[in-house]
């Protein structure tokens, strides 16, 4: 049985969780660099089709999203080791702070491929066709012409990601990493859990509200020219024109949909 409620504590309990913070977002930001770079690639394998390795992305990716992310934790922190040590490569001096990682950015990789997949193919394949009429190859076709318009697709989809991973990081205390959760678990001693958890709500909201504003002023920054577009057009444009580096101008007609 918990002491007693008393509100008070809660402002006497947020400084001892937020030396943690750092910690919490160090896993957030080296998980999420992991898992742009390896959801990129999972992307592009099954944007191009890749023989075999398409149909296994297409399995890692429904695993990944079906199973919890606490599974997850367990299976590389356990069964990584195990794996390699077949091998003959011994894992158990590895702080346990790199498996953490490694399952986050495994984890993150599968939902980020989906996101840049569905962003890319969304973008009117007509476009594609509209730059290759005018010479662009199809590198240049896909940078200047693709590529930031998925991106503005992608990026609340991207924005929900960043957010809920930094929630799933409240488990790795489950594998012994000290981070404001884990320091939780520690103040818990006292027996004033709500008092405890009623500040670790308060600092992961406050969080998660900076980087909701922050991929609002993102999302609103790769907008900014359709925008102005649509504002000079007017209600009776029907199409889009875009703008290449060399300054000439050739019009991209938008999907309905």
């Amino acid at each position: 049985m918990g002491k007693a409620f008393d509100i008070t504590l809660v402002g006497t309990f947020l400084p001892k969780l937020l030396a943690y913070l750092h910690v919490t977002l160090f896993i957030l930001l080296l998980s999420l660099i992991a898992g742009i770079v390896f959801g990129s690639a999972l992307a592009l394998v099954r944007l191009y089709k890749v023989p075999v390795l398409s149909r296994a992305a297409v399995v890692y990716v429904s695993f990944m999203r079906g199973t919890p992310i606490l599974i997850q934790l367990f299976l590389v922190y356990y069964g990584l080791p195990e794996l390699l040590r077949v091998f003959g490569i011994d894992l158990s001096n590895v702080h346990a702070l790199v498996f953490v990682i490694l399952t986050y950015g495994l984890h993150i990789g599968a939902f980020f491929s989906e996101i840049v997949r569905s962003a890319v193919v969304s973008v009117d394949r007509g476009q594609l066709e509209a730059a290759y009429s005018i010479g662009m190859t199809p590198r240049d076709a896909f940078i200047r012409i693709v590529l930031p318009q998925a991106l503005t697709i992608a990026m609340p989809n991207f924005g929900n990601l960043v957010i809920s991973s930094l929630k799933d990081t409240s488990l790795a205390f489950s594998l012994g990493v000290m981070d404001m959760s884990g320091r939780a678990e520690t103040l818990g001693t006292t027996n004033h859990y709500l008092e405890i958890y009623m500040a670790l709500a308060v600092i992961y909201y406050a969080v998660s509200l900076s980087l909701e504003k922050l991929f609002a002023l993102a999302e609103r920054r790769l907008q900014r020219h359709e925008i102005r577009e649509s504002t000079e057009s007017g209600s009776s444009g029907t199409g889009r024109t875009v703008k290449g580096r060399r300054g000439f101008r050739f019009s991209l007609t938008r999907s309905s949909s």
